[in-house]
């Protein structure tokens, strides 16, 4: 049977298409104020690539968007806002900045009204001394606090200044633990600053339970390594708890505490995977099973609710995103608004006002982008606040179906497979589109990316390859660099299911990805140059030892060092190594203040791939980091590639 992609159910052009799933999402990081009435959110400026607004609607009344603040994306951003008081926000701004070699991640905490008056910036810890070591973090909160209305509870970090000569004017050194009123910004210490600590976990009503301490080798580098301590309650003593290798995700790794119950949540291994537990803080250390995910997969984590993050549920993911409750009224809660969403089995519970009455949630589902509620549980009514992408709110998108198929060895991989609205199933244009991480894992629902490809006539398939995270350390591996050739192998493997059931034409077979899914395309057109026609990295990674000194000035290389590991693998598992064997032409896209996958990645490749004659093309943008979060630059890259594809695959456009 032949595909006609003319003849396919397109109505929209490749700029409508673009734009519709190219456009930065309406809403993000959605909060819902204590008293449960109003609610602020972030939203794109329009013609401001990476700037937002901080936006407020009065629920109780006309539900008119309120503008608070903006950043224009150049470089501050705005990443999350929540409420520290009735009326005042305590918010992260985030900015991508040059340092000697490379970029780096910048972050600062400002306290601002509701209505955008009274804004100060919130310091790291700092006075007007010589600082002596710079600091890129801006604290954190760990507690809101909500039974003192303008106060919380935040890590910071503090360094030693000099005033004159050796006179140090500050000598606290290290993360310590500060109350700050929000709307003075006087601060009292909590926890004296210790130079080992990496983590402060509270109890949700102001008592720092658990401190976690890191040591660090002969270079001044992370281990990777956390020891933990906690205190019993009404003690200042700390005592040891458990530690935690991050290198090799063993030991405990705690989450929360619940002072009611006084334990601590969190996860560690049993046969591999990643269970949920709680220990004892009562002195006897008594550790519970408290679940362990079907399928064989990992838990992943909890789901928290309300201002003092009370824990309702453990998370994990078979096919689709999963919640074993632990809270009987919020499983009853979560059955009866599936009934009432059908259409939308993506329940997301964001936030509660402060008494746990109202309830703001998220429902999607892989046809619907997903859409904002507000519940009040009193009067039991609901109704929707916004669509996350109301562009979209009018096109039917194709359903996103779970799948498995068989590697070369025998090994069966989970996937999703997304086929064009309208099509036959069969000889379609297809995608391979492995995704980044590589310690993550796809899930059923909604993705931008292949779903513009699924609208412009490609079939796609997104495989949870080994090496994906979520399926325990027997399908991990050594992660996807170390044990790039199983990881690589399901991903050609995904292509050649596609065509041998008939699903693609092999003469239009493609792969696509963004990250360690951009690593991924180029070393399995490298390795098996003949199946792929066309191959599109977006951020890729192209070098094992250049990703290794990307972390040299920071204090994680040798965690970094490590994952990638050293031998035969570096060699044999760096694309731009091999850029002589990719027969396919080449498109590749990269933001130069990348501060995941430097840009020098994308450039290296494009030179080799240029010396050994290949048909290759990079795209540069300016000024964007490693998720292109740019209207413009998303329609320009979906735009370019739709016509990069049609072009090398022999398609109409």
């Amino acid at each position: 049977m032949s595909f006609d992609v003319q003849a396919s159910a397109q109505t929209s052009s490749l700029a409508d298409d673009a734009k519709a799933f190219g456009s930065r999402e309406d809403i993000t990081e959605a909060t819902l104020s204590p008293d449960g009435k109003k609610v602020v959110f972030l939203a794109p400026i329009a013609g401001a690539g990476q700037g937002s607004v901080l936006t407020m609607i009065d629920t109780a009344g006309d539900a008119t968007p309120h503008p608070i603040i903006t950043a224009n994306g150049d470089p501050d951003r705005i990443t999350n806002c929540q409420w520290a008081a009735s009326d005042r926000l305590f918010c992260n701004m985030f900015a991508v900045v040059p340092i000697q070699h490379g970029y780096n991640y910048v972050t600062r905490m400002i306290a601002i009204n509701t209505d955008g008056s009274n804004v100060k910036m919130v310091q790291p810890g700092t006075g007007s001394g010589s600082a002596l070591r710079t600091s890129y973090w801006g604290g954190g909160v760990i507690d809101w606090l909500p039974d003192e209305d303008g106060n919380v509870l935040m890590v910071r970090d503090h360094i030693p200044e000099r005033s004159t000569g050796q006179l140090l004017r500050q000598s606290g050194d290290g993360l310590g633990v500060d109350k700050i009123n929000i709307r003075t910004l006087s601060s009292r210490t909590v926890e004296r600053p210790d130079p080992k600590a990496v983590d402060y976990i509270t109890d949700g009503r102001g008592v720092v339970r658990i401190i976690g301490r890191g040591s660090v080798t002969s270079d001044g580098y992370d281990t990777g390594i956390v020891h933990y301590s906690y205190r019993k309650k009404g003690s200042r003593e700390w005592v040891p708890l458990a530690d935690y290798d991050g290198n090799k995700d063993i030991g405990f790794n705690p989450y929360h505490v619940d002072s009611d119950l006084d334990v601590v949540y969190g996860l560690e291994k049993l046969n591999g995977r990643w269970v949920a537990v709680t220990y004892k803080l009562d002195g006897s250390r008594q550790r519970a099973l408290l679940f362990q995910a079907p399928g064989g997969v990992d838990v992943s984590g909890f789901l928290r609710i309300g201002r003092r993050g009370r824990v309702i549920g453990v998370t994990y993911s078979t096919e689709s995103g999963k919640v074993h409750y632990i809270d009987p009224e919020f499983q009853k809660l979560a059955s009866g608004i599936s009934k009432a969403l059908p259409n939308l089995p993506i329940i997301n519970f964001v936030d509660s006002s402060v008494d746990e009455s109202v309830l703001l949630l998220w429902a999607g589902s892989d046809r619907d982008p997903g859409r904002y509620y507000l519940l009040d549980r009193k009067t039991k009514k609901m109704g929707e606040l916004y669509p996350t992408r109301s562009r979209l709110s009018a096109t039917k998108l194709p359903q996103v179906r779970p799948i498995t198929y068989k590697a070369a060895d025998g090994t069966v991989v989970p996937a999703y497979l997304t086929l064009p609205p309208g099509s036959s199933g069969k000889n379609l244009p297809a995608i391979v589109m492995p995704h980044g991480g590589p310690g993550a894992r796809d899930e059923w629902g909604f993705d931008w990316l292949s779903q513009f490809y699924a609208a412009r006539g490609f079939a796609v398939i997104q495989p949870n390859f080994r090496g994906s995270a979520g399926y325990g350390d027997q399908w991990f591996q050594n992660n996807g660099f170390q044990s790039w050739p199983s990881a690589i192998g399901d991903v050609r493997d995904a292509g050649k299911y596609l065509v041998t059931a008939g699903i693609a034409d092999p003469r239009k077979l493609a792969i696509v990805g963004w990250s360690y899914g951009g690593y991924a395309a180029l070393q399995t057109a490298a390795t098996s140059p003949d199946l792929f026609h066309a191959v599109i990295a977006i951020a890729p990674v192209t070098d094992l030892d250049v990703l290794r000194q990307q972390y040299l000035n920071f204090t994680n290389f040798e965690v970094a060092s490590r994952f990638i590991g050293k031998g035969p693998h570096v060699e044999s598992g760096s694309p731009a190594r091999h850029a002589s064997a990719i027969k396919a032409p080449v498109l590749m896209f990269s933001g130069t203040r990348d501060r995941n996958v430097d840009v020098a990645h994308s450039r290296l490749m494009a030179d080799r791939l240029k010396s050994a004659g290949k048909p290759a093309e990079l795209v540069i943008y300016e000024k964007l980091d490693h998720y292109l979060d740019d209207s413009a630059a998303r329609i320009d890259m979906l735009t370019r590639s739709d016509t990069f594809l049609r072009k090398s695959l022999g398609m109409a456009n």
